[in-house]
């Protein structure tokens, strides 16, 4: 059972973060150096994180 929880939470709580994390630093890497495999690696890798938590973002160029 507390594994469980333990699970849980980290589903819930450390998964998103992560995320959001690596999309703010995918954006700050995309802002100063322009688009390259750093900053496509970081939003790819925020997608499959939110993907994951079963939460969808919206893309950013409306399209994929």
């Amino acid at each position: 059972m507390r594994r469980a929880i333990g699970r849980w939470a980290v589903l819930a709580v450390a998964v998103p973060l992560a995320a959001v994390g690596a999309r703010r630093i995918g954006q700050a890497v995309e802002a100063r150096r322009g688009s390259n495999r750093v900053s496509r690696l970081l939003h790819k890798g925020a997608d499959t994180l939110q993907g994951m938590t079963g939460r969808k973002r919206r893309h950013r160029f409306g399209f994929r």
